[in-house]
Parts: C-alpha cells; structure tokens; sequence
C-alpha cells in the first residue's frame, strides 16, 4: 500500500512540476498540498479573478465581526473546505519552521493580537503569496509574489 502512495506521489510531483513548479519551491508546500490548489485553481484560472477572490474561495478571506465598541474580523466559513486545508497546513508549518513567521508571531502577540487573528493574517497572506504562484504557473510570466516583508 504504502509503494502505491509513493508511485502516486511521485506522478503527482511530475504533473505539478510541469504546472506549476515555482509552487514546490515554496515553504510548506508539499505534493499533496499544491496538488490541491491546482485543483481548486480549476481549467480555469481566469475565475481567480483576484487574490481577494482567491482568498475567499479558500476561506482565507476576513470578515467583519465586529460588535459595540469591538472592532474585529473572522476568516469567511464558505469557500472549498479542502483548499482551506491547504493554506492552514501551510501557515501550521512556517510557524514551527520560519524564523520570520515566527518572529511576526511574537510581535503581533505583544501587539494584543489574539492567536486566532495572527493566524487569520497568515492565511490571508499566504493566499496571496499562493494566487500570484498561480496566476504566474498559469500566464507563464514571471512576477514577483508577495515577500514576508510585506508582512
């Protein structure tokens, strides 16, 4: 079972590669992972018709929850459950494993942000970072994405 996994993995990274490599590169992204934004990009990457939309079909989008005095957003509960996997598992990894990331956590925590709003952050940033790969992989031009000094 686990040899078939690999042989799927291993056409799957072939098939990504030649879509959109410059997706592999990024931290966080695995097979599996960019498989699935390819996915949900669709034949159709004209319907992405900004990182604002991408971001809501990932339900990496903000909402406004905001109540009296508070003023607050909530990611958007809509959108494609899978690809809203996809940028959690990812900002999950740049936590644990990017420096930055980690130190813009720490920032925003002695800001007064509360750990769920960093976290909406990250994934409204990641979205962009992965629209503009996208878009990129699919215009075959080569711009520059989002750094995390835009953080």
């Amino acid at each position: 079972m686990s040899e078939e996994i690999a042989d799927a993995d291993r056409d799957l990274r072939v098939l990504i590669a030649r879509t959109a490599p410059s997706l592999l590169a990024l931290t966080g992204i695995g097979t599996e992972t960019a498989g699935q934004l390819l996915v949900t990009a669709g034949d159709n990457p004209d319907r992405l018709a900004s990182e604002a939309s991408f971001a809501h079909l990932c339900a990496a989008a903000p909402v406004p929850a905001s109540s009296g005095r508070t003023d607050r957003h909530r990611l958007n509960r809509g959108g494609d459950r899978q690809a809203n996997r996809a940028p959690h598992t990812i900002v999950l990894v740049h936590m644990r494993h990017d420096p930055r990331t980690r130190d813009y956590v720490a920032r925003r925590t002695l800001e007064g942000l509360r750990a769920k709003d960093i976290f909406r952050c990250l994934k409204r940033f990641v979205a962009r970072e992965i629209y503009h790969h996208l878009t990129n992989a699919f215009s075959g031009t080569p711009e520059p994405s989002p750094t995390a000094d835009d953080l």
